[in-house]
């Protein structure tokens, strides 16, 4: 429990360091709240997509991956950004990326911070 509340807080850091960064990523709301509220739903969200949807995409795109040592992992992290902004849209939450180039952007800086929050935060169940 404690590793899966640890991956949450640090996809909610990560994504909103990226909505921080680049003005096509958006998350809206009335209230400071409401918007900690959406980014923690957002984060859910995202931890569930990479959990289900990503080993899936990686195992059917395996000889890109080989092809080009690995970049094509820019392209499946925003793929990963768009369908959860796609998920949230769906799901009435308030985050959206505007754009593919946006969210391979911001794919580098979750990734980035993602792996930050992890050496930082504990992770021993």
């Amino acid at each position: 429990m404690k590793h899966f509340l640890v991956k949450t807080i640090a996809n909610a850091a990560a994504l909103a360091v990226a909505i921080w960064l680049l003005k096509d990523i958006t998350l809206t709301g009335e209230n400071t709240g409401r918007k900690i509220l959406t980014l923690i739903l957002v984060a859910l969200i995202f931890g569930l997509v990479n959990f289900i949807v990503k080993p899936v995409v990686k195992l059917l795109s395996l000889p890109l991956f080989i092809l080009t040592l690995g970049l094509i992992t820019l392209v499946v992290n925003a793929l990963m950004l768009l369908l959860t902004s796609w998920l949230a849209g769906k799901v009435d939450l308030a985050f959206h990326v505007h754009g593919f180039w946006t969210a391979v952007l911001g794919g580098v800086i979750v990734s980035v911070v993602s792996w930050a929050m992890h050496v930082i935060l504990p992770d021993e169940d």
